[in-house]
């Protein structure tokens, strides 16, 4: 399984991304071994995740999901959270 997945920094802001391993890949954003971005911006919270079959359908949608508006992202997580 794949997951296109979305965190919340300790610092409001949003970060997107994409693994195979969503427990293991949160993990190692907390740990300050995830992306670059994260690394200052820790403690991070899950708020959104979506599962795909292939890496590649995961990793389209990371992309249209880094695309949108900080709105738009936050509409797609209360959603979720329904």
């Amino acid at each position: 399984m794949n997951y296109t997945y979305i965190l919340k920094c300790k610092d409001g802001t949003l970060y997107t991304g994409w693994t195979n391993d969503l427990d293991k890949r949160v993990k190692a954003h907390n740990e300050g071994r995830g992306a670059k971005y994260t690394r200052s911006r820790t403690p991070v919270e899950l708020v959104y995740y979506e599962t795909f079959e292939t890496k590649e359908e995961a990793q389209r949608r990371e992309y249209a999901i880094k695309k949108m508006t900080r709105r738009q992202k936050e509409i797609i997580i209360a959603q979720a959270v329904k």
